[in-house]
């Protein structure tokens, strides 16, 4: 398997398992990245998808020949629209967030420190597009799951003991998912409660530059 199908796995093995952290009802928003491959996972849970450009109930990706150019999430990607659903402007989509009216958001990050504070829309000294709907959603939702690759693409620690990129937000994640591990926060501590097939303590410790409590 060459490094890029690596990659791909990676991200879909992360969504996979932040399928199994959403609650049956529930109101979920996807970000952008690994939180888009979530619905192909999903099976038979029923959740309501929320796009913040505006869409409830959005579906999985469609089949090749049946993409709707009007139907997209928030990444641009073509989605399908589920029975039931709703489609509104991004002024209401935010009043859900802002107004508590969302469960669950699923994040990517750049980074995330020990007391689960996040970064995950901007790199120092690179073009910064802007930072979407991330200050909202974390500071609006109920519940908020990061996934993110444990490490970045030249080897560097992406969980750290403090940040050194601009954060989201003084809220804290509840749930952190790599390809390597689970983390939960609790009272600004994060514990070590799950590791992947094949994947010792030892080598989160060895990829990970934070403190951490195992709870496994």
């Amino acid at each position: 398997m060459n490094v890029q199908n690596n990659v791909k796995t990676m991200r879909q093995d992360i969504a996979k398992r932040a399928a199994d952290e959403l609650g049956e009802g529930e109101v979920i928003n996807l970000g952008v990245g690994i939180p888009t491959l979530i619905p192909e996972y999903l099976g038979d849970k029923h959740v309501f998808l929320h796009s913040e450009n505006g869409l409830l109930g959005t579906g999985p990706a469609p089949e090749a020949g049946q993409i709707n150019p009007d139907l997209i999430n928030a990444s641009k990607q073509p989605v399908t629209e589920l029975p039931g659903s709703a489609i509104f402007d991004s002024a209401l989509s935010f009043a859900m967030i802002r107004g508590g009216h969302v469960d669950t958001a699923v994040i990517g990050a750049l980074q995330v420190d020990q007391t689960g504070e996040l970064a995950n829309w901007a790199v120092p000294g690179k073009d910064i597009l802007g930072v979407g709907g991330a200050m909202d959603l974390v500071a609006g939702v109920q519940k908020v799951i990061l996934t993110m690759t444990h490490t970045s693409k030249s080897g560097e620690a992406k969980i750290v003991e403090s940040l050194t990129y601009p954060s989201s937000g003084y809220r804290k994640a509840d749930v952190l998912i790599t390809e390597k591990a689970v983390f939960t926060f609790k009272n600004n501590q994060m514990y070590l409660v799950e590791v992947a097939d094949g994947v010792t303590v030892e080598d989160i410790e060895e990829t990970t530059a934070a403190s951490f409590v195992v709870a496994l």
